[in-house]
């Protein structure tokens, strides 16, 4: 916590998520943090919320906290939403009281809920929501195993694996961004 902030540390990998659902250009991004701990030196913070727009008009939002004061499910709010609908993750257990603390927790989806905007002529949702159930999902440990896998499979098959290293880079990039306006209060744009 003295080094490194809930957005950068966390949001990394949700902003990556986010990335990959829209394969669209991120343009811009907001975001807020607070210093809620006497344990968080001076100019640093333990929670933050940021938003990232997206070219094709979708906006991607993540919150993340560290410590006590964090609520049971601030933790795991994880949305994408676009012109077209929305999904959020919605862990049922993992997002549950007492799993904040929890890295198989973190690591789980559990449901994802697909929400569809296209309206009828009255004004009604044309489908309802969709649920996908990931009841097969890995344990944390699996994820690393499958993760490990992956990566020998590529030194011995010389696979290129530029696009995940140029993916990687870049969600770095837009979580500095995001910290970036954390600590000047203003939006960031992207090139």
């Amino acid at each position: 916590m003295k080094s490194l902030s809930p957005i950068v540390d966390c949001g990394v990998h949700y902003i990556d998520v986010m990335c990959q659902m829209t394969r669209s250009k991120p343009v811009q991004v907001s975001a807020i943090g607070a210093r809620l701990s006497d344990e968080i030196p001076e100019g640093n913070y333990n929670y933050g919320q940021l938003q990232i727009r997206f070219e094709d008009g979708s906006v991607g939002w993540y919150e993340a906290g560290w410590g006590p004061m964090i609520s049971e499910t601030a933790f795991f709010v994880k949305d994408v939403i676009g012109p077209k609908g929305s999904l959020s993750i919605v862990a049922k257990e993992a997002g549950g009281k007492g799993k904040s603390d929890s890295i198989e927790a973190h690591t789980k989806t559990e449901s994802l809920r697909f929400h569809k905007a296209a309206l009828d002529r009255e004004d009604n949702f044309v489908e309802e929501d969709t649920w996908i159930d990931l009841k097969d999902e890995p344990n944390h440990q699996e994820l690393c195993n499958r993760e490990q896998q992956y990566f020998l499979n590529a030194i011995k098959l010389d696979w290129d694996l530029s696009l995940h290293a140029e993916d990687a880079v870049n969600s770095l990039r837009i979580a500095f961004a995001c910290d970036e306006s954390v600590r000047t209060g203003q939006i960031v744009k992207l090139n």
